[in-house]
């Protein structure tokens, strides 16, 4: 059954019971429209468009429709035209080629005596306009912009805004037309003139220029608009044309900026719109809005800049989230610029740490680090303590992070700096960067007058709770670095010391290394310690001995690095004197802001050494990872499976941990227990000063401190290079260690889209060991060049060879590569690069 009109199509359509039913109903109507276009009957093609665009707006195909749409506006008849420019705009883009033949028929209806006929072919090109038909009737529009008539007029400055988009360099063509439309009355004139200015002056700096002559005008069209009375015509909600007012403020924003003079000549206005606009409805808090933005973007004086920020510091008191949430954004915004004037606001911005919305917590979180100072340090660190014990896991690692820093930088004494910190890992064990690990350690050992205290508190903090990883790590180095201070002086508590025995201290440790929460890390750090302990004269002999048997029982465990530590450790007990040499105390390391090289979830804190110096340079240190990379129990069997059976020494990186653990290196802290040697395979930190030699010490992965950095005769190999990401290893040998290579790997985006949760994992064969440090970001964004340090152990004169698996995801689409890579030249192994 065909239906004759659009009303009985919709009926028809609408009383199908199925999907099926409806498409056939369809597919039978298009047939018969088809019929009907080729029968060339000009009294059904009306109705026939209308029913096309109604199953076009179903989602069917409606495309064979377009030519008839040109006949219809071809017509005399206004209906017909109406009809046939929305099927223009609705079945064409301007990247057809049928629509070179709209074009002249857009030019006749341009200058079509009724005004409506003429809004209908403004509308259409102000829809659909290409480069070719913006060239070919710019002049058209350009004499439209001086019709006599509004409504013309009006839809003209629309068109011409489409013209100066699609052909930029005739902007200047429509300046003079422009100028004079500003001078307007009529508001719906007015509001699309500003428009089109304003696109004029982001595309010209030099139109910018010409109209900042104009700001006097709009200063008088804005006055107008805030001190005329009630117009029922222009009201919204008590305010007179709030749409009109916010773009008069955009484009002052625009000629003010740079600007000093035509600053001037606004402010009085930008204050008057600040004062009497009306805040207890959205529409004037639109305004507002704009007001505080343009004030700040512009050469305001002060007191206008305090009095917006005091604006959005009553914004933060609205009831609405998204008020809040807008006034947060901007007052991070503008911080910097007066940081003062937020301090005012400092309280009730804390209150917003307490909102039920997880993305207004965020962004008072940022401001509140912002506006952390000498003067207020105490108390805002205080507040952000609190909010840690609360706070979500998410925000848990950027917090600790912004904390010690903030602490750092600010620190009335040492003694507050140690218990903030110490307060940190108490909270937040499990979410504390390695560098901010490695700064309190070296904070302790440059503080001689604190390190009983320090180790006191530890002691007591870890005693009550073995849960938190960081804590754990940092108890345990101090308790092994400075046993005897609590041996000879005991607990320091706050009206007497206690004392303190050697069972104690070794029991604590060994309670936590038999405990679930001792991962392979904690481990390493509680062997190294006892061992330290059992070297002090202060420990008895018993103790000694309990120490050797607990160290004897990890030379038989299943996990290599225990293993080694604790084979090389007992080995140490047979070697008299000289093993109190290799352990004693270690001098305090070099001080270093390392901290300062923290990134910050949003932000970079600031570093001015980059990351590719830190790898190749003097001394090789951990790289930030965001990603905590860690690898899950059954991983060498999951890499067995992804890599076979050729690939026997397989390391992950980028493999989320189950609990977010920090990410600290052995090296760079425990390292900090012995002497120059470096008693773990992976990433290494040059002690400051060197020790006693030693029979098992491990090759060393890092330059010695006088040698001069390699990096410049490095040479690098394309590894992999598709899907807008691009890897590239960068070898790096030393004769003096011959099958030991270093690798680092350089990750960067080729395209302008980032890549994310980057997970790269690599395999060497049998007869080769493979160690990785953590990936400096699993985020790469464009223009960034992430790494991640490798080292190979290979017989000498063998090839490097790896297996790469590769993961991450761009613009929201997933990749997954495996690559073979054996690119690097030969005898590298044998020292020879």
């Amino acid at each position: 059954m065909v239906h004759h009109n659009l009303k009985s199509l919709i009926k028809g359509i609408r009383s199908c019971k199925t999907v099926a039913d409806e498409r056939a109903l369809i597919q039978q109507e298009s047939a018969a429209i088809r019929a009907s276009f080729r029968e060339e009957d000009s009294f059904q093609r009306h109705n026939n468009i209308a029913k096309l665009l109604y199953i076009h707006m179903l989602g069917s195909p409606a495309h064979f429709g377009q030519i008839e749409c040109l006949k219809l506006v071809a017509s005399p008849r206004f209906s017909d035209k109406r009809l046939g420019y929305l099927g223009i705009m609705l079945l064409l883009d301007e990247n057809q080629e049928v629509l070179t033949l709209v074009t002249n028929s857009l030019k006749n209806d341009m200058n079509h005596s009724n005004m409506y006929a003429v809004g209908l072919a403004l509308c259409t090109f102000a829809n659909i306009a290409s480069e070719e038909m913006s060239r070919d009737l710019a002049n058209e529009i350009e004499k439209l912009l001086g019709s006599s008539n509004t409504y013309i007029r009006k839809k003209a400055a629309l068109c011409a805004l489409r013209v100066i988009k699609k052909v930029p360099d005739i902007t200047d063509h429509f300046v003079n037309k422009a100028k004079n439309l500003l001078t307007d009355r009529n508001h719906g004139v007015l509001l699309s003139a500003i428009t089109l200015v304003t696109e004029m002056c982001q595309i010209d700096p030099s139109v910018l220029e010409e109209f900042r002559n104009a700001v006097p005008l709009l200063v008088r069209n804005l006055k107008s608009l805030v001190t005329t009375g009630y117009s029922p015509e222009h009201d919204v909600s008590g305010i007179t044309d709030p749409f009109l007012q916010v773009k008069i403020l955009r484009l002052l924003r625009l000629l003010g900026k740079g600007d000093q003079h035509a600053s001037e000549t606004m402010n009085d206005i930008l204050a008057q719109v600040a004062t009497n606009t009306d805040s207890t409805k959205n529409v004037g808090n639109s305004i507002l809005y704009e007001t505080v933005l343009t004030v700040l973007e512009i050469e305001a004086d002060t007191g206008l800049r305090v009095m917006a920020i005091n604006i959005l510091g009553k914004f933060l008191s609205n009831r609405d989230n998204n008020i809040r949430y807008v006034a947060l954004n901007t007052l991070n915004k503008v911080v910097s610029m007066d940081t003062n004037a937020v301090q005012r606001h400092r309280n009730i911005i804390l209150d917003c740490l307490r909102d039920g919305d997880i993305s207004i917590r965020r962004r008072a979180l940022e401001l509140s680090y912002a506006l952390i100072n000498e003067q207020n340090v105490r108390v805002l660190i205080r507040e952000l303590l609190a909010f840690l014990e609360v706070a979500d896991d998410e925000f848990k690692l950027g917090m600790t992070t912004q904390i010690c820093l903030a602490a750092e930088r600010f620190a009335p004494n040492k003694r507050w700096h140690i218990d903030t910190v110490l307060r940190v890992l108490k909270l937040a064990g499990n979410f504390v960067r390695e560098e901010i690990l490695s700064a309190f350690i070296r904070l302790v050992a440059h503080t001689p007058e604190l390190q009983a205290y320090t180790a006191s508190k530890l002691y007591a903090a870890l005693k009550a709770d073995i849960s938190q990883e960081s804590l754990t790590l940092a108890a345990t180095w101090i308790i092994g670095e400075y046993s005897e201070i609590l041996l000879e002086g005991g607990f320091v508590d706050e009206e007497q010391p206690k004392p303190a025995s050697d069972k104690d201290l070794v029991e604590l440790l060994f309670s936590v290394v038999d405990s679930p929460y001792a991962n392979y890390l904690v481990k390493q750090f509680i062997l190294a310690a006892v061992t330290k302990i059992s070297s002090r004269r202060t420990t008895s002999h018993a103790e000694q001995e309990r120490i050797k048997e607990v160290l004897a029982k990890y030379t038989t465990s299943p996990e290599l690095e225990l293993q080694q530590r604790a084979v090389e450790f007992a080995s140490l007990f047979n070697l008299g004197d000289l093993r109190e040499g290799v352990l004693e105390r270690m001098p305090p390391p070099e001080l270093k802001a390392t901290v300062m090289g923290v990134v910050s979830e949003n932000k970079p804190v600031g570093s001015t050494q980059s990351k590719d110096a830190d790898l190749l340079g003097d001394e090789i240190t951990a790289t930030p990872d965001l990603a905590k990379a860690a690898a899950a129990p059954n991983n060498q069997d999951l890499l067995a499976e992804i890599f076979g059976s050729s690939a026997a020494t397989a390391t992950p990186s980028g493999v989320a941990s189950p609990t977010p653990a920090p990410r600290t290196t052995v090296d760079d802290i425990l390292g900090l227990f012995g002497s120059s040697t470096t008693l773990t395979a992976n990433a290494t930190a040059t002690p400051p000063t060197p020790a006693a030699p030693s029979a098992f010490s491990l090759p060393q992965t890092q330059s010695s401190p006088t040698q001069p950095p390699a990096a410049p005769k490095l040479t690098s190999y394309t590894a992999y290079e598709k899907n807008e990401l691009k890897v590239t290893l960068t070898p790096q040998t030393s004769a003096a260690k011959p099958g030991v290579v270093m690798i680092l790997a350089r990750f960067h985006v080729t395209g302008s889209n980032a890549a994310t949760g980057l997970n790269f994992q690599a395999a060497v064969p049998k007869s080769q060991q493979l160690q990785m440090l953590p990936m400096s970001n699993p985020n790469i964004n464009p223009g960034a060049v992430e790494t991640q340090q490798m080292r190979v152990i290979a017989p000498v004169g063998s090839n490097v060879r790896l297996r790469l698996r590769i993961s991450f995801s761009i613009a929201g689409q997933s990749f997954q590569d495996q690559v073979d890579f054996s690119g690097f030249p030969p005898g590298l192994t044998s020292g020879g690069l």
